[in-house]
C-alpha cells in the first residue's frame, strides 16, 4: 500500500469515500434513533426528577441512588453481551436489547415506591446492557479508522438529539398530568418505552451483521470495503491482547477504562440535573419552557460533534482534538458554577454540554486502533462498562461535596475529574504503538508501513 503512487492512492480513497459514505447513509439513521432512544430511556428521570418526588415522596438521596443504580446492572452485563453480540449476530442482539428495555422503561408506571423504583432502574440497566458497546464493535465491522471518527459522530448525534426533541417531549408530556389517568412521569416513561420496542422490531429486519451480508453493496464495493478494513486488522495482530478473557486484564484497555470513567462522571454527573440547573437559573418549575432550553445545549454539542470528529479524521490528530474536547468540558462545568446570570449560565452549560459530546467518538477511535476480534469485543464492552459506573458515581459524588464543602463543590469536583481526564488522553501515545504510529498521520498509510516492518 506504501509503494502506490499518489494517483493510485487518491482514485481508491475517493472510491472507499463513496462506500464508507453510503454504509454511512444506510447504517447510521438506524443506529441514531435507537441512541436517541436509549438516551432518553435512561436519562428522562432528570426531566421527572420534581414531579416524581412529589408524587412518590421519594427522598433526594433515594432519587440520587435510583439514578445511578441503573449503572450498576449495566455494567455487570455489558462484557458477556458484547461477548455474546459477536457469536449471534448484531441485528438479533440489538433487536433484543431493545425489546426488552422498552418493556423495562414503560414498566417505570408502577415506580410508587423506592423499593421498586431500585429494582426498575437495575433491570433497565441489565436490559440495555451491551447496546452501546455494541454499537461502537459493531461500527468497527464496517468503518475504517480514517473515517471513524466522523461516522461515530454521526452516531453520537443521538445525545444532543436525544435532549433537543425529546427534552420539549418530556416537558409536554409532564404538562399532561391527568391523561388517561396518569401522571405527567407516567406518561413520559410509558410512551417513550412503547417507541422503544416498536424501534427494536423494526432494526431487526433492517441491519445485517456486516459488509460481507450486505446485499444492498455491490461486489466491488464490499471488496474495496474488506481490503481496507484487512490492512487494519492485520496491522492490529501483533498489538492486540490474545482473546476476550486477556483483554479483559490488559493494562492498555484499563488505562482507557480509566479515561472513560472520568468522561462519563462530567457527562451523567450535569445530565441528570440539567433540568434544574435551568430551571434554577430562569426561576420557573420544570416543564415546557424548560425543556425548550435545555435544548440549546445539546444544539451547541450537535456543532462541536459535527466540526470536530471531522476534523479528527481529516487532521488525523485525534489525541489533541480529544483532550481539548475534555478540557473544554471540565472549563464548562467551572464556569456553570460561576455563574448566576441565566444567559452566561447558559453559555457555560453549552460549553460543557459541547466539550464532553464532542470527545467520545473521538476518544473511541483510539482504543479500537489497537483492539482485534474477540479481544475487541469484550474490550470495548469493559471500557464501555467501568465508564459507565462513573454515572453511578457522578451524582453521588456531586451530593456528598455539595453537603461537605458547598453548593457549587459538587461541580468543581466533576471539572476537576475532566481535566484529569484530558491529561490522560493527551499521554495515551505512551502506552500503545499504533497510536502513536496513527497520530497526526493517514492511518491505512501508517497500517500499512507497520505490516509491511
Amino acid at each position: 500500500m506504501s509503494s502506490q503512487s499518489p494517483r493510485v492512492r487518491a482514485t481508491q480513497d475517493r472510491t472507499l469515500g463513496a462506500v464508507v459514505r453510503k454504509v454511512t447513509w444506510r447504517l447510521i439513521p438506524i443506529l441514531l434513533l435507537m441512541y436517541i432512544l436509549a438516551f432518553l430511556d435512561r436519562s428522562n428521570l432528570g426531566f421527572a426528577k420534581e414531579a416524581f418526588q412529589a408524587d412518590t415522596g421519594i427522598s433526594n438521596a433515594a432519587y440520587a441512588l435510583g439514578a445511578g443504580i441503573f449503572f450498576l446492572g449495566y455494567a455487570a452485563v455489558e462484557v458477556p453481551s458484547n461477548i455474546i453480540m459477536r457469536k449471534v449476530g448484531a441485528k438479533i442482539w440489538m433487536a433484543r436489547i431493545m425489546v426488552t428495555w422498552g418493556i423495562v422503561s414503560t414498566l417505570m408506571v408502577f415506580a410508587h415506591n423506592e423499593w421498586i423504583f431500585y429494582l426498575l432502574r437495575v433491570l433497565l440497566g441489565v436490559a440495555e446492557a451491551g447496546f452501546f458497546p455494541g454499537v461502537i464493535l459493531f461500527l468497527t465491522y464496517w468503518i475504517p479508522l480514517n473515517y471513524r471518527a466522523r461516522v461515530n459522530g454521526l452516531f453520537y448525534f443521538g445525545a444532543p438529539l436525544a435532549f433537543i426533541f425529546g427534552g420539549p417531549l418530556s416537558g409536554a408530556l409532564l404538562d399532561m398530568h391527568g391523561l388517561f389517568g396518569l401522571t405527567g412521569w407516567q406518561l413520559m416513561f410509558s410512551v417513550t418505552g412503547v417507541i422503544t420496542v416498536i424501534v427494536g422490531i423494526i432494526a431487526f429486519f433492517y441491519l445485517d451483521d456486516g459488509p460481507h451480508k450486505a446485499k444492498w453493496l455491490s461486489t466491488g464495493e464490499r471488496d474495496a470495503l474488506l481490503a481496507e478494513l484487512a490492512i487494519e486488522d492485520s496491522a492490529k495482530e501483533d498489538h492486540s491482547p490474545k482473546g476476550s478473557i486477556r483483554a479483559l486484564t490488559n493494562p492498555k484497555v484499563l488505562y482507557f477504562a480509566a479515561i472513560y470513567f472520568t468522561i462519563q462522571m462530567s457527562v451523567y454527573g450535569i445530565t441528570f440535573y440539567l433540568p434544574s440547573q435551568i430551571a434554577a437559573l430562569v426561576g420557573t418549575d420544570v416543564g415546557l419552557e424548560v425543556g425548550l432550553l435545555t435544548a440549546v445545549p445539546w444544539g451547541f454539542a450537535l456543532i462541536a460533534t459535527f466540526v470536530l470528529s471531522r476534523l479528527a479524521d481529516s487532521s488525523g490528530q485525534r489525541r489533541l482534538i480529544a483532550t481539548c474536547a475534555l478540557a473544554a468540558a471540565g472549563l464548562g462545568i467551572v464556569l456553570s458554577s460561576v455563574f448566576d446570570n441565566p444567559i452566561l449560565g447558559l453559555a457555560a452549560l453549552s460549553l460543557g454540554a459541547a466539550g464532553f459530546i464532542s470527545v467520545q467518538p473521538v476518544f473511541w477511535t483510539l482504543p479500537t486502533s489497537f483492539m482485534l476480534g474477540a479481544a475487541a469485543a469484550s474490550g470495548i464492552a469493559l471500557i464501555n462498562a467501568i465508564g459507565s459506573l462513573g454515572g453511578f458515581v457522578a451524582p453521588v459524588a456531586k451530593t456528598w461535596a455539595e453537603g461537605a464543602f458547598g453548593p457549587d463543590a459538587g461541580l468543581i469536583l466533576l471539572a476537576i475529574i475532566a481535566f484529569v481526564g484530558a491529561a490522560m488522553i493527551w499521554a495515551s501515545t505512551l502506552i500503545s504503538p499504533l497510536i502513536k504510529a496513527t497520530d497526526g498521520r493517514d492511518a491505512t498509510g501508517a497500517f500499512a508501513a507497520i505490516k509491511e516492518k
